[in-house]
This record gives C-alpha cells, structure tokens and sequence, in this order.
C-alpha cells in the first residue's frame, strides 16, 4: 500500500515496527513526545530527560526511546516533505495501526508547526558551502631570469569559502593569467545574469 506522507511509496518495515512501540503510550504523553521531537526538528535542541519521562509508565528501554524518537522525526519531516495535511496524515497513521487517540494529537501538533517545520527543511536542504570573501591583486612582472615574456599581469585571487557540513572556513589562493582571467569574468557575468533571470 501507497502512503502519501512516504512520498507515495510503501512505509519503510521499521516505521511499522515502531508505531506498535508509540501505542504503548498514553495519548496526552504522545502529544508531550510529539513536542519535544518537533522542537529538535526545529533546531530548538531535544530534552532527553523529559522524554525519558515522558516514556518511563510505558516502561521503556533506551534503545525503544531512540526508536520513537526517529520514528515520530521520520513521520513529521516526511509528511512535511511531501506537503501532506493532517487529515491525511491522521488517516495514513491510522490505517498503519496507531490509534486514534495517538493520531488526534500528532496531528494537532503536526498542524501547528507545519508551515515552521516546512521552512526549517527548505533553509537545511540541498546546503552549499557559500563565499565569504573575495580578495585579488594583479601582478605585474617587470623582469625575470626564468622566464621569456616578462610583461604578462597575473591575477592573484584569494577566495575565503565556509564549507557547507563543516562550517569552519577554507581559503584557496589561485594565479590566473590576464587571458584566462577575462573568460574567467566574461563566464561569472553570464552566470550572474542567467541567475538573475530566474528570480
């Protein structure tokens, strides 16, 4: 069977697993774990002490807390994924074997933060490492014993780049010939207008 919040695939075999392990909780504790997780998802940061609270009645091991964890995680960025409303979102649960009770206040939570949860996974997806600045210099050599054509200017550009998974910043120096440079500038301007035009 198709699940629209699965991008119209099958439900992956863990997820199914797992929504026989949220249903051994109480439905107000569901809606309190549904919190904490879209808060992480949000960038907000998880309290793991307040889940483990939150699971201790349904007597839960550590290794059924991550689970539940990544399953509701799974659940709330899938469907905001594929722009599902929560009716269907509470109908596709249902039919996956949580109860009703448990879907109502997923659901509800899921309503709240939909359109936040949307722009949190548009700002994190598809990250590119962007250029913090650019610097250049042009050289100009006057005389050389090793080399024949003296008067060529050389570009010198330095590029300071913070890299997309890292964060931390990388610096590239490059020597580019005056010919090279021009098509190098010709290139960028064209991509620049190409870009703009898509705006």
């Amino acid at each position: 069977m198709r699940f629209r919040f699965c991008g119209d695939l099958d439900c992956p075999d863990w997820v199914l697993a797992e929504i026989s392990t949220l249903a051994k909780i109480s439905s107000v504790k569901m809606k309190l774990l549904c919190a904490q997780v879209l808060k992480d998802l949000l960038g907000e940061g998880i309290d793991y002490d307040k889940v483990a609270k939150l699971t201790s009645d349904a007597k839960f091991e550590s290794g059924d807390i991550k689970a539940s964890v990544a399953v509701l995680s799974f659940i709330f960025s899938s469907a905001a994924k594929h722009d599902v409303d929560s009716e269907s979102l509470s109908s596709e649960l249902q039919q996956l074997g949580l109860p009703k009770e448990h879907t109502t206040g997923l659901c509800r939570s899921y309503e709240d933060k939909h359109s936040a949860l949307q722009d949190k996974l548009r700002e994190t997806s598809l990250r590119l490492g962007h250029l913090e600045a650019v610097s250049w210099r042009v050289d100009y050599t006057l005389s050389s014993s090793e080399l024949r054509e003296v008067n060529e200017p050389v570009v010198q550009l330095k590029l300071q780049a913070q890299g997309a998974e890292s964060g931390s910043t990388e610096t590239t120096v490059v020597s580019v010939p005056a010919n090279k440079f021009r098509v190098l500038l010709a290139e960028l301007k064209q991509a620049q207008t190409m870009m703009n035009a898509l705006q």
